[in-house]
């Protein structure tokens, strides 16, 4: 806002001074339009990278040429010229700063939209779709470990169950495994002759 307002008093003054050469050294603009145009001034452009968003940024430099107009103002004004030129340069450097600073607006107004463009679909569906399958999986994991509580339950009861049982067949084995040729006497048989 500060740089819009010194413009806008610049152009004024720019402007009224143009005004103030016109009534003292007449009309000079035919005189102007018809001596060699070539640029005192120019204008560059580069790129300034502000928090990974490429800002265009215009830099004012002098070519180092001479006004080719010297002469201009000689029958009168000559001075009133001089300070519109001088007027008008200030007018100019505050005209590029202004633009400069009006494109980095605008181009990280834009990049402030597509960012909160993402934030939105971050927020209201990435992250939802994310949670959702979380949520899937957080409830499939819980369902196995119930299955397996129960398997185990299911195991245990059967160990249970089945430890009377093999403590009976292990006392009938163990009754199996006595020597079953200890209860007869190798002293009553008759020998047997091949």
């Amino acid at each position: 806002a500060e740089t819009k307002v010194t413009m806008s008093t610049d152009a004024t003054t720019a402007f009224f001074s143009l005004t103030q050469a016109e009534y003292a050294a007449g009309n000079f603009k035919q005189k102007v339009t018809e001596g060699t145009l070539t640029a005192r001034v120019r204008v560059g452009a580069g790129i300034d990278n502000v928090a990974g968003v490429k800002l265009p940024v215009f830099t004012i430099y002098e070519t180092g040429g001479v006004a080719d107009n010297q002469s201009l103002g000689l029958a009168g004004g000559g001075k009133k010229i001089v300070a519109v030129r001088d007027k008008f340069t200030v007018f100019l450097s505050q005209l590029i700063k202004l633009a400069s600073l009006q494109t980095s607006f605008v181009t990280l107004d834009e990049a402030m939209k597509v960012t909160n463009r993402r934030v939105n679909a971050l927020e209201n569906v990435t992250i939802p779709k994310i949670q959702g399958v979380l949520d899937y999986i957080e409830r499939e994991l819980d369902e196995l470990e119930r299955e397996d509580f129960t398997r185990l339950k299911l195991v245990q009861g059967k160990k249970k169950d089945d430890i009377p049982k093999q403590s009976t067949s292990t006392n009938n084995n163990k009754k199996g495994d006595e020597d079953i040729t200890a209860a007869f006497d190798a002293d009553d048989d008759a020998d047997v002759v091949f």
